[in-house]
């Protein structure tokens, strides 16, 4: 019962800041937050926001078998941030958008600006909603199964929460309550790291010296141009990854876009790009750690490593402390990725698709609809209960997101505009050409694709725009 009053009691301080932040909401608050927002808080609430679930219990399985590889592509994150900050946010804030495929519209045309969107909530429906199906997983396996609780109240009740405490205030409240979850989320991972060095006999000290005298803990890869985690394909591949998945992202992008001015929005991007290299490095710390004491053991790593976190922190083999501290961390990840994600994909709905921004019967509706949609999607991943499923359903994300790269990168570096007709099918094509190349590449030369395919994608897409291109055209106009 202690989990489930953790959890009740984590809601109710969301709760609280939903009703202090949302009176007298309205669209511009629920899309906006009224360009009112402080910068450093944003910059401290997009730490969390972006680790979701997944990562909080992915990455400190990592270094089983890729040491802490990681790093480099996190290292390419900031370079990323940086094109953001200094390339999209001036064009962003110059055309006072409220939805960054608005510029897609003014640039390439309207079925540009429709593909664009209906690319983004695709894909993000579906990311969030795998993220949130793995999360209800591991807290239905590990915690609430045990107190009887099923996986569909689980995933009901979750979502209904978040649901909650995001319908009035939308990105207003989500900036408030995202820079509460990361103090939580790190809080909690810690004072985790704390208890494990403790279980191994350690201080913090000897457990860094551990650490640094590990196997496991390697962060560079020069010499093997094969491999998938060779440095300069993963520092790349971290800044195109940063710039489609954040930059093109309105989930990502709706709480920079809050910030009074465009500086004070660089330097929250800036700020929040330099933290992910000391945010992951203490995952993947934690990671070294958990296998140290797996070895102490004498216990067998797990075949599935995102299980390695779990495996110590949700059965209370750490203790009570340890596992309260878990549910913690692994709520405050998941709920601070997948509230921003529902109230996106409300914005780009009513924004976007239907035309509608001033409408707040439209965007009450659209949000509640957008939940229900969210909360079938976990539950269907749950009847298909495959991991080969997800894993290519994570596959297919990284796809859709090369052709978000090809339309904004034309229309950014070129003066041309594609004959908007064929703008979908180019869309479309670009991955289907994209896989083509993968398998055939696979097969003859035993060469596979890694994050490298999105850059694949986007020129492809870029290509095609290119010849479909009827005249030349200035930009902005």
């Amino acid at each position: 019962m202690i989990i489930v009053a953790t959890v009740l009691i984590y809601f109710a301080v969301l709760w609280v800041f939903s009703r202090l932040t949302a009176r007298k909401s309205s669209n511009e608050a629920f899309f906006r937050a009224e360009r009112k927002s402080p910068w450093y808080m944003v910059a401290f609430g997009m730490i969390g926001a972006s680790i979701s679930g997944v990562s909080f219990v992915s990455v400190p399985g990592m270094p089983v078998h890729i040491n802490m590889y990681y790093l480099q592509m996190c290292l390419g994150f900031i370079l990323g941030y940086f094109a953001i900050a200094f390339i999209l946010l001036p064009i962003y804030y110059k055309l006072n958008l409220t939805t960054i495929y608005s510029y897609l519209r003014q640039r390439l045309g309207i079925k540009a600006y429709k593909t664009g969107a209906s690319f983004f909530l695709l894909s993000k429906m579906t990311r969030a909603a795998v993220s949130f199906y793995v999360v209800c997983m591991l807290l239905h396996r590990f915690v609430f199964e045990a107190l009887g609780i099923s996986f569909f109240i689980v995933v009901v009740g979750m979502v209904a929460l978040i649901w909650l405490y995001t319908h009035r205030g939308g990105v207003k409240t989500l900036v408030w309550t995202d820079t509460f979850q990361t103090l939580c989320l790190f809080g909690a991972l810690i004072l985790i790291i704390v208890n494990v060095a403790n279980a191994l006999g350690m201080t913090m000290g000897e457990a860094v010296k551990a650490i640094r005298e590990s196997s496991y803990s390697q962060v560079f890869l020069f010499d093997d141009w094969i491999s998938k985690q060779n440095f300069w394909k993963q520092f790349l591949s971290g800044v195109f990854v940063v710039i489609v998945m954040t930059g093109l992202d309105q989930d990502m992008m709706q709480k920079n876009l809050t910030c009074k001015t465009l500086r004070e929005a660089q330097k929250d991007m800036c700020t929040y790009g330099f933290f992910f290299v000391p945010a992951n490095l203490l995952f993947l710390t934690l990671g070294v750690l958990l296998i140290m004491l797996t070895q102490q053991l004498g216990l067998e790593l797990p075949a599935n490593t995102d299980d390695l976190l779990p495996m110590f922190a949700a059965t209370g083999k750490l203790g009570t402390t340890v596992t309260v501290l878990f549910t913690i961390g692994i709520v405050a990840a998941c709920f601070s990725s997948a509230d921003s994600a529902l109230t996106a994909l409300t914005t780009s709905f009513c924004v976007d698709i239907k035309e509608r921004p001033q409408d707040e019967r439209l965007r009450r509706k659209a949000h509640i609809s957008i939940c229900l949609v969210f909360t079938i999607f976990i539950l269907l991943f749950r009847m298909v209960n495959s991991t080969n499923v997800i894993d290519a359903i994570y596959t297919l994300c990284s796809y859709t997101y090369g052709p978000l790269l090809g339309l904004f990168a034309f229309g950014l570096l070129t003066r041309r505009i594609p004959n908007d007709h064929y703008v979908p099918h180019i869309a479309i094509a670009s991955p289907v050409i994209c896989y083509l190349i993968d398998t055939i590449t696979s097969h003859y030369t035993g060469y596979t694709f890694g994050y490298e395919l999105l850059m694949l994608n986007g020129l492809l897409t870029f290509i095609g725009l290119w010849i479909a291109s009827k005249k030349f055209h200035s930009i902005g106009k």
